[in-house]
């Protein structure tokens, strides 16, 4: 797996964790940044994003609103919370609101944050595939369905 094919957006509304983010992976991953939710917003309506990683709080929207504004919309990218706060409603709301992938905790180890991502790819990788294969056999079984038709009436 090439890494720099995977698209990375991270969002915190603090600079110092953007430019450590970007220190961190911006040899690994294609990483994308977002000091603000509306920020995050445009660089999904114009880049192919893979994974998200946000902040839970911000000002104006938090982490998991963010997340549950965007499954309509774009609901292809993995998502993945960070924060530095521990909330269990804050779990429990990302899990059924956000539909998140992962929960991390502040601040986060730079080994785990990788596996995550990889991991998140993975599964964004295999629903593409199962789209595919699908999307195959319901061609297939449409030819099927003629020929049968075709034989009925010979």
């Amino acid at each position: 797996m090439e890494d720099k094919a995977i698209n990375v957006l991270y969002i915190d509304d603090e600079p110092n964790n953007i430019n450590s983010f970007k220190a961190s992976f911006r040899r690994t991953f294609n990483v994308f940044t977002a000091e603000s939710a509306e920020e995050g917003r445009k660089i999904l309506d114009t880049e192919t994003i893979h994974v998200i990683l946000s902040d839970q709080r911000m000002p104006k929207m938090t982490g998991i609103e963010f997340f549950q504004s965007i499954i309509d919309t774009h609901p292809d990218p993995i998502r993945i919370l960070i924060t530095g706060y521990t909330d269990i409603n804050a779990v429990i709301d990302a899990i059924n609101l956000g539909q998140v992938y992962k929960y991390l905790s502040k601040p986060w180890n730079e080994e785990d944050i990788k596996n995550f991502i990889y991991k998140a790819y993975e599964v964004v990788e295999l629903r593409q595939k199962n789209l595919q294969l699908t999307n195959k056999l319901m061609d297939a079984n449409k030819k099927l369905e003629f020929l049968a038709r075709q034989n009925l009436l010979s």
